[in-house]
């Protein structure tokens, strides 16, 4: 577990200095302290509480394996952002927000596959086959696409989450979130409006100092995240070795036990299948032949255990507060996801928060029923074609 922040840490980084009184969100007064010299003062023991809860939240979301997009476009953001969120291997945007990033995601995506495209013709020499002028017109291209997109670029599919430093400056962004129902993390000053973010941080979000100390204490959770990912898959490969060794012995044992009883003993072969009682050979018949659909009702009872506690964040549109209520209401595994009424769902997470009633499950029973059936591949295909979960 990381280390927690001290209020101590966060009064020496600044992070409790608002904005002038006259330009307060009135929807902050909980977040706020005290007003000093016309500035509002932040309450740093809430922002500790929220921070941790942030933290939580974003480490499971890492865990369950999807990509949290980081958004910082003001300049004493910007260069923090960028080195502390390539440490943990995560997209960011620090230069202009594109227009349409989210809610036109398949259009952003083939600008990075053009770029990937010029990657290409330089190394099978296509692009030396181009005249002066275009070759300098490519180049070009390739370095506005690197400096807009050269950070999304492994980003194949809407993040499982934004987080967003400084919502007024950033609002496009957060509106785009909003419309897809992806959870909003940020950095939220005096001046903003918190109803807009699922998981606030009231902190300074002008002073690089009080940045670096919030995005140090996210990015750690974020890397603790991904580091228990890694543990879980590790501990799957080592739990599955043996049982492939044994399946593939025992049929070979089993056939082999059954001939020699047969041939040995064919009176007691007799009594365990009463229809074959006369001959012997119609048992050794009856014996072969009931090997097999043992084998095939070996399989489904895997798929059946795979059913307990399911990662509902896989499904498009779904967060972390909305699979715990949907788990607390009943509905915790795919395949009953995929039984289940949209509109049941709608009254569960309705009851569980206000603020979820917003979401629209009408798509999920269908991604359910590929996540049930194990076809990922068809789950992420219809994911990326879909958007925020609605085709």
């Amino acid at each position: 577990m990381a280390k927690k922040v001290e209020v101590k840490q966060l009064l020496e980084a600044g992070v409790h200095f608002g904005h002038l009184t006259r330009k307060w969100n009135p929807n902050m007064a909980p977040y706020i302290y005290m007003e000093r010299n016309g500035i509002h003062v932040i309450n740093l023991y809430k922002t500790i509480a929220k921070l941790d809860e942030a933290n939580q939240a974003l480490s499971k979301i890492a865990a369950s394996g999807r990509k949290i997009l980081f958004v910082a476009t003001k300049k004493q953001a910007k260069d923090i952002v960028a080195e502390k969120v390539a440490n943990v291997n995560m997209p960011y945007i620090t230069e202009r927000w594109p227009g349409g990033m989210l809610t036109n995601f398949v259009t952003i995506r083939k600008a990075v596959k053009k770029m990937a495209m010029i990657d290409r013709m330089k190394k099978d020499g296509t692009f030396n086959t181009l005249s002066k002028k275009e070759r300098l017109q490519v180049d070009r291209l390739r370095q506005k696409l690197e400096k807009n997109l050269g950070s999304i670029s492994e980003m194949t599919r809407l993040p499982g989450a934004l987080f967003v430093v400084d919502t007024m400056r950033e609002h496009i962004a957060v509106k785009e979130a909003q419309k897809l129902n992806i959870p909003i993390f940020a950095m939220v000053d005096t001046n903003c409006d918190p109803k807009e973010v699922d998981y606030v941080v009231p902190a300074n979000d002008d002073a690089s100092k009080s940045i670096d100390i919030i995005m140090t204490s996210v990015t750690n959770a974020v890397a603790e995240g991904l580091a228990e990912r890694k543990n879980e898959k590790q501990e799957n490969k080592e739990g599955e070795e043996p049982k492939t060794e044994v399946a593939k012995e025992t049929p070979e044992a089993v056939v082999e036990a059954k001939t020699e009883e047969v041939a040995a003993e064919p009176e007691v072969i007799a009594k365990d299948t009463p229809k074959e009682k006369t001959e012997v050979k119609a048992v050794e018949e009856k014996a072969e032949t009931k090997e097999e659909p043992k084998k095939e009702k070996a399989a489904p009872k895997k798929k059946a255990a795979k059913g307990k506690g399911d990662d509902l964040t896989r499904i498009e549109g779904i967060g972390p507060k909305a699979a715990e209520a949907l788990t607390n209401g009943g509905i915790d595994t795919y395949a009953k996801m995929a039984g289940s009424d949209p509109e049941k769902m709608k009254e569960i997470l309705t009851e569980a928060s206000s603020r979820m009633a917003h979401l629209d499950p009408t798509s999920w029973p269908k991604q359910a029923k590929m996540a049930a059936d194990e076809k990922w591949d068809e789950l992420k295909e219809w994911q990326d074609k879909a958007k925020g979960g609605k085709e």
